[in-house]
């Protein structure tokens, strides 16, 4: 085994090729995936098409509910689609399909079905996408039972997870943010490396406080730990990765020796995945606390397009650097 850098969009590209060469029942379908530049600008999908063919890298009409509903049904046939429904704001033309459906059949047909799909969905502020292109909607899949959601931070994570997330027997949103595509990262050459579901990983210990966060809002608590350090804060960095299934024993872990938890989302903060955490956390490990749960995320309102205000909307590093060093002050 060996690592070798490559962007996320490559990672992903990687895993799914992967995956089918590995599983002839495999196959991807949306809008696009066979064009010139392999589906999107960061080339998700480049070459695919010339190894696997049309039968298996297959266009789609731009019709979100199309794709969804087709792969529901493939799923249930017994072949394992992963659908591209692009940025996470179109999902919401597919979402009868996935949470309607796909969520609920293995509970309605008494496990005698099984839906073992993957939907891709873009998430995240990406400069000048503004209200209809920007949205991160992970809280709306976690709330549903019967789906299996997931969002990496790193190449790594993206490799790993699309391919565990192919081989899961459940329905699996997997949400990659848009800003992301192209950061690179080391990614292994192995086939036989997965990242299991539900498991989250520590990119940085610490001793002060406990930040929980996933996608980019994980590789932006890392800076503010290098910000907090310089100032006499030690951060320890999970990196949630699995939204559902979340790891809890992971975070329990931390908050008991930390006393302080700080959620970063990049997401609208009011009725958020880290409101759970929270709860989770304030209900569970009180007598560890040293002080109260702080989250932070968007304000509840759409993503603006002009630049100044979007800029105002945006979580950043110094503002998550900011609501960390509440947990040091005020009880």
């Amino acid at each position: 085994m060996s690592m070798i850098t490559m962007t996320q969009a490559a990672a992903v590209r990687e895993g799914l090729a992967e995956e089918m060469r590995r599983d002839p029942l495999v196959w991807a379908l949306g809008e696009d995936l066979s064009t010139a530049h392999g589906g999107t600008s960061a080339d998700q999908y480049l070459g695919l098409i010339d190894e696997f063919g049309d039968k298996r890298i297959v266009n789609t009409p731009i019709s979100e509910n199309t794709i969804m509903g087709a792969a529901v049904g493939a799923a249930v046939a017994g072949t394992r689609p992963v659908a591209d429904l692009r940025m996470a704001d179109f999902g919401m033309c597919a979402v009868d399909e996935l949470v309607n459906q796909a969520a609920k059949i293995r509970y309605m047909f008494g496990g005698q079905a099984r839906v073992p799909l993957v939907v891709r969905q873009a998430i995240g502020v990406r400069k000048g996408g503004a209200a209809q292109h920007s949205q991160s909607t992970e809280a709306w899949y976690i709330h549903t039972p019967g789906l299996v959601v997931v969002a990496p931070a790193t190449a790594s994570d993206a490799k790993g997870l699309i391919k565990s997330a192919i081989r899961t027997d459940d329905p699996v949103v997997y949400m990659e943010h848009k800003d992301l595509w192209l950061a690179e990262g080391q990614v292994s050459d192995n086939p036989n490396d997965l990242i299991d579901i539900g498991k989250a990983s520590i990119m940085r210990q610490g001793s002060d406080l406990t930040i929980v966060s996933w996608s980019k809002m994980a590789l932006l608590s890392l800076q503010a730990a290098d910000q907090l350090k310089s100032e006499g804060i030690s951060a320890e960095i999970i990196n949630l990765r699995s939204l559902w299934p979340w790891d809890k024993d992971t975070i329990y872990k931390s908050v008991s020796k930390t006393g302080r938890l700080l959620v970063a989302q990049e997401s609208v903060q009011v009725a958020g995945f880290g409101a759970e955490i929270s709860a989770d956390i304030s209900e569970n490990l009180n007598h560890s606390l040293k002080t109260y749960v702080r989250r932070i995320g968007a304000p509840r309102t759409p993503v603006p397009y002009s630049e100044p205000m979007e800029n105002e909307y945006r979580v950043t590093t110094t503002r998550i650097i900011k609501k960390a060093k509440e947990l040091f002050s005020a009880p």
